[in-house]
């Protein structure tokens, strides 16, 4: 394997975390408090030897609008995992592709499906509203709902079939508007062998309840969800679960929930919530390098990201289009972004930094880019590593 390597030493440091007060009862965390607080809980201080199926669950599921990224987002965090252990909980059902948080793509099992759905019904429909209310005004959507769950559950089709065939019945309508209407309306499955990797197909979609057997729950009060949210990406404020999920006036039930959280703040002030027994280490605790995949959920889940990168790198990550680049971390903060390109038999792994790297980060680095070369490109006789200074 050659190193190409255009960068100078050096290397940031963060500060150790604070202990003080800011004149009001509830202690201050430090940005690397809460840095090291997001990687043990995001599985990242440390490879965990959890079953696939539990970190999913654990994760809340992993965004998916890609087939590949949930398959690199559990490398990252789990031993010795294999594309085969994911895509065969796809293929038996036990893990599905649905619209959930941020009505985006998520990678969930199966009883997080059904759960999780309903609570999220109001994202939903704000999405809808949004972008294709004025098309639909004049539609009874619940008709269209009931049109399309017939149609989708004799046969899983693309959103292109079935808007085409919607407009047997509303031939006046936006064939693109009719199919997101049902999307929105219907816990729609994506099948595969979409999200198996080394597959290909379009997405094609049935409703949860066709693909599962099973009816979705009833609940809709995000109280337990937003537990789950904490034991996965906690500390975080009211707005950073309102920004995960998509739901909005989530401080009312946080209020709820109040007396059985602990109450910390940021070093600006906000008020932060956890659970009383989440892992909160050493903010002097090591972290190691890791790869993290495109639209990795770290980096969507909060509304100050500054615990995991840092505000003005965010227009190299987060493109004009919608694009979350795949990431690399290194000392528990994004320092760059990254990505391979395969021809035949050779494998090149670029590596964009956004600053230079220490010779021992720089070593630890292409240590752990040999283990994503062994997961992404096995067969690759020629591996190369590119290292690249981003300019800003």
């Amino acid at each position: 394997m050659s190193l190409i390597n255009s960068s100078d030493e050096g290397s940031a440091k963060m500060d150790i975390s604070k202990t003080d007060m800011i004149g009001c009862a509830s202690p201050v965390l430090s940005q690397r408090a809460l840095n090291r607080a997001l990687l043990a809980r995001q599985l990242l201080l440390e490879r965990s030897d959890m079953p696939v199926l539990q970190a999913v669950q654990h994760l809340v599921g992993l965004q998916a609008q890609a087939p590949n990224p949930p398959y690199v987002a559990l490398w990252t965090r789990l031993q010795n995992f294999r594309h085969e252990e994911l895509s065969q909980l796809i293929m038996d059902r036990s893990i599905v592709r649905i619209a959930l948080m941020r009505s985006t793509i998520h990678l969930v099992t199966a009883e997080d499906c059904l759960t999780l759905r309903p609570v999220l019904q109001s994202v939903q429909d704000r999405a809808l509203k949004g972008t294709f209310g004025k098309k639909l005004a004049e539609l009874d959507l619940d008709a269209l709902a009931a049109a399309g769950r017939t149609l989708l559950e004799a046969q899983p089709l693309t959103f292109s079939e079935l808007g085409k065939r919607l407009q047997a019945q509303w031939s006046q309508s936006d064939a693109t508007a009719l199919s997101q209407a049902v999307r929105c309306s219907l816990p729609l499955i994506q099948v595969p062998p979409r999200g198996i990797w080394g597959a290909s197909g379009q997405a094609a979609h049935t409703t949860a309840e066709a693909w599962l057997g099973r009816p979705l729950g009833q609940g809709q009060d995000p109280e337990a969800m937003l537990l789950r949210y904490l034991a996965a990406f906690g500390p975080a404020s009211v707005k950073d679960m309102q920004v995960w999920s998509g739901l909005t006036r989530l401080r009312e039930v946080i209020e709820r929930l109040r007396p059985s959280l602990l109450s910390f703040r940021d070093e600006q002030g906000n008020e932060l919530f956890d659970l009383p027994d989440a892992p909160r280490p050493d903010p002097a605790a090591p972290a190691p390098p890791r790869f993290l995949s495109e639209f990795d959920n770290m980096l969507l889940s909060y509304d100050d990201r500054t615990r995991i990168m840092r505000d003005e790198d965010k227009h190299l990550v987060f493109t004009d289009n919608g694009i979350i680049r795949a990431t690399l971390i290194v000392d528990g903060f994004v320092r760059g972004i990254w990505s391979i390109t395969q021809k035949r038999k050779s494998a090149i792994l670029t590596i964009n930094l956004f600053e230079t790297l220490s010779k021992v980060d720089h070593a630890e680095v292409a240590e752990e880019a040999e283990r994503l070369f062994d997961f992404i490109a096995p067969d690759a006789n020629t591996r190369d590593i590119v290292f690249t200074n981003q300019k800003k």
